[in-house]
């Protein structure tokens, strides 16, 4: 069991959700999703939270989710991208575990997302732009709260793994 939380912040495509899972069950501690954390909460799938509830309602949620997954202890966490938005959300990350920034170029995003019709923000003809536009706007947050920022186009899976489990100081079980 770990002894500290793992948060992995990061874009959309940077593979948060595959590293978590995989760091999760390296390290033999439970993994968990804020995504899908607000869809099981919720009864509802995320496009539909962001066509009844708008960006800001789903931002809500993702909030309140946040703040209940850090009084947890010795979990590893994959967040939505756009978790680093709100203060509230960085604080409790911040001061709550280990956070390993994700860091991915958008060429990378873009092909990680092409066939994605899940993600709301993505739904539009101008992803690359959009893409960029948000990357700009977040990566100053993302590594204001890191401890780690691992660029993921460089590093294979197991690399990454490596490296979370060594800069956190941790052990394998």
């Amino acid at each position: 069991m770990l002894s500290t939380n793992i948060f992995l912040i990061g874009p959309m495509g940077a593979g948060k959700t595959t590293i978590g899972k995989m760091l999760a069950s390296e390290l033999g501690s439970p993994f968990l999703d804020s995504d899908h954390e607000i869809e099981e909460r919720t009864g509802a799938d995320i496009p539909w939270i962001f066509d009844v509830e708008g960006e800001r309602g789903f931002r809500d949620r993702e909030s309140q989710v946040i703040e209940e997954i850090c009084e947890q202890q010795g979990i590893v966490l994959a967040t939505g991208g756009g978790v680093v938005g709100r203060p509230e959300n960085r604080s409790h990350l911040r001061k709550s575990g280990f956070v390993v920034y994700l860091k991915t170029p958008v060429s990378v995003q873009l092909h990680r997302t092409r066939n994605d019709k899940k993600r709301p923000l993505l739904q539009r003809p101008d992803r690359k732009e959009f893409l960029t536009t948000l990357l700009e706007e977040r990566d100053p947050l993302y590594r204001s709260i890191a401890d780690l920022v691992l660029d993921t186009d460089k590093l294979s899976l197991r690399q990454v793994i490596r490296e979370i489990i060594q800069a956190a100081g941790l052990s394998k079980r």
